[in-house]
């Protein structure tokens, strides 16, 4: 594993919380370790209703569970919150596939 994997995997493991990714059939379900890094003054827009919330996760325990990669339409749990992928974008250390950035819509 590579300096960014290893980063990554310290960061989520301090400070993340456990999750629940499934997907949009509800045919496959996984939970996971994710982060949510808090919001910052660049992705806060006070004109909408609802902002984005984006989430931080290994891809090690998606591969484990055998769970394919995120799609558009897969469904991200956090506690009692509720969020619809909007987008999901691979993480690479070099060559490797090492985690997934999810951007979501909802939270209901």
């Amino acid at each position: 594993m590579g300096q960014i994997t290893e980063s990554r995997r310290r960061q989520i493991q301090r400070k993340g919380r456990i999750m629940r990714l499934m997907t949009g059939d509800k045919s496959k379900s996984v939970s996971l370790m994710g982060y949510a890094p808090p919001p910052t003054v660049a992705t806060i827009d006070a004109t909408l209703p609802v902002q984005a919330f984006i989430a931080q996760i290994l891809n090690d325990e998606l591969s484990a569970a055998g769970y394919g990669p995120p799609l558009k339409g897969d469904r991200l749990f956090d506690g009692v919150r509720d969020y619809t992928l909007t987008d999901a974008s691979p993480v690479y250390d070099g060559a490797d596939l090492c985690g997934w950035t999810l951007i979501t819509a909802g939270g209901t």
